[in-house]
């Protein structure tokens, strides 16, 4: 009987297993959608960044910087664990591009976007 206790958790775990290798196409599809919205966000980003670099200090386009920064790190948020050279992951990129400028790191998550399939342009 104390075998039966111990391979049920087992079972339980296989068809857990089983059921998510179906759903493969949607877990795909979501996570496409979730790279598409980090990129979009992130050219919105570059576009304002530029804009208020053009422009002289102007502290209302350091607002819109600003919320425009906050969507980007929202839409990140999902995918912030994935490589994206290095050795760095796309949450360690995109904050070091956005708050410290590093030129790299905005390399690195141009380059996300682009394997990706979505544009984003070059910082």
């Amino acid at each position: 009987m104390r075998w039966v206790r111990a391979i049920v958790p087992v079972f339980t775990l296989v068809a857990v297993t089983a059921g998510c290798s179906s759903s493969d196409g949607r877990s795909e599809q979501r996570l496409t959608e979730q790279r598409e919205r980090y990129c979009t966000e992130l050219g919105a980003w570059q576009k304002t960044r530029d804009a208020v670099d053009e422009e002289t200090v102007d502290p209302e386009g350091f607002d819109e910087v600003g919320a425009v920064v906050d969507d980007a790190v929202r839409a990140m948020e999902p995918l912030r664990d994935e490589a994206v050279g290095g050795g760095r992951t796309l949450g360690e990129a995109t904050v070091a591009a956005m708050k410290s400028g590093d030129r790299e790191a905005q390399g690195l998550v141009v380059q996300y976007c682009q394997d990706a399939g979505f544009e984003a342009q070059a910082g």
